[in-house]
Parts: C-alpha cells; structure tokens; sequence
C-alpha cells in the first residue's frame, strides 16, 4: 500500500468511515427531498465586475474601525486565504485567539480538522477559500453581534461574488443562519441544498463541533460526499 493511500484512509477513519468499495455506486446519495430556494442575500450593489480580493481587503484597511470590535482586543484582521477563483468555499463564524494571531482562518485544532476533510475529498487547501461571516475575533469567542455581522457581511458577500465558487459550506449554526436569514438549528439545515447568489450552499456542522462530538462525522462525510458529487457534476 503507498504511503498516499495509507494517509487517504487514515483521513477516512477519522471522518467515521469504515469501509470503501471499489463501485461507483458507494458514492451515490439519496436526492436531498427537502431541498429549498433560500431567496437571501441579493448581489451587492456597485460590486464591479473587474473587482478582486485583493480590491476588497484594501477596502477594509489593515486596522478596520466600522464595529466596536476594533477596540475589543482584535490583534488583526483575518481576511480569508485559498485560491481566488475555488470552486468550493468555506465560511465559518469568526476568527479565534490562533487566528486572530497568524492573520488565517481556521489554523487551530478544528483547523487541522478542516485540512483532514478538505483532503478526505481529493482536495487541497490551497484549491479552496476559506472565509468567515466576520473578519476580526469578538471578545472571548463569543458569538457576533448583529451589528458586527451588518458592519462585515457586505465585505463577504463581494468576496463571494468575486471568486464565484460552485459551492458554499458554511460551517455551523452561527454561519449558516446568518448566511440563510434564519433561525432553524444547524441539525435541520445541514446536508440540505439551497440556490444562494447563484451557487450552491449547503451547511455541516463546524470542525470545533466535531471534536466535541466525534460521532458527527459520519453526518459531516454524507454531506461532503454531496458536495464532492456535485463538483464533479453527478449531483
């Protein structure tokens, strides 16, 4: 066995999978039947076409002062790192304390975790973007406030619009409501497909959950097993 394929399978066992077939038909997943149109988060407005990542993290400043987080403890703003045109986008809740430190989401141990199911998939890191609804760390990792979330969401929505990724996973309850405008709990939202700015969302429970609950990755695989499929157009 090579040494790749050893890793590949030790990335599987830790994800609850316990066994692989060589049938096609082992990827194959039931038709999401409660499959929703989330008719949220209109394009934004003045976003030129020609704008870039790089335009957009200039626009926020290295020392952003539009929400009170600025004066909260924040070492630095987290823009988002990943290939600027992925297909696959990720968006989690906020930056935590390794964060807000190395200036990159999700570096920590649900980081590392993240990393585990990006490659679960035959990805890599560097093909994906990796975001979240708000770019500075809320005191304590608490939750954003909403007037945060109204200060920055804009500048994830341009984000959005500039890469044009063919599927967004938000990562947990926080970002999937606040990406869907709703209040339905993570357990209902998860693994279901929703039309969001003309892609595709579908959430799943957030890496730091995971640790916690490691009997959810099972849950966590179904849905990037729909995901994968879906990138590779058999979905």
């Amino acid at each position: 066995m090579s040494r790749e394929v050893a890793d590949h399978l030790r990335y599987y066992a830790e994800l609850g999978v316990t066994g692989l077939a060589r049938d096609p038909a082992w990827r194959a997943r039931a038709t999401v039947s409660d499959t929703a149109a989330a008719a949220v988060a209109p394009p934004v407005s003045g976003t030129g076409a020609s704008e870039t990542l790089d335009d957009i993290q200039t626009e926020i400043g290295p020392a952003c002062t539009r929400c009170k987080l600025c004066t909260l403890g924040r070492s630095q703003i987290v823009f988002g790192v990943g290939h600027p045109r992925a297909r696959l986008m990720f968006v989690g809740e906020a930056p935590g304390e390794e964060e807000d430190k190395r200036g990159e989401p999700f570096v920590g141990r649900a980081g590392q975790l993240l990393t585990k199911i990006i490659e679960a998939i035959g990805m890599s890191r560097e093909q994906v973007y990796i975001a979240n609804v708000i770019k500075c760390r809320p005191p304590d990792n608490r939750n954003p406030e909403p007037d945060e979330v109204a200060a920055c969401e804009p500048f994830l929505f341009r984000q959005i619009d500039v890469i044009q990724p063919a599927v967004i996973v938000p990562l947990g309850k926080f970002a999937a409501q606040c990406l869907l405008k709703t209040t339905d709990p993570i357990t209902r939202l998860r693994g279901r497909r929703f039309d969001y700015r003309g892609t595709t969302l579908i959430p799943t429970f957030h890496p730091a959950y995971l640790l916690r609950n490691p009997s959810a990755k099972r849950e966590v695989w179904e849905d990037m097993k729909l995901v994968r499929a879906i990138l590779q157009g058999d979905a």
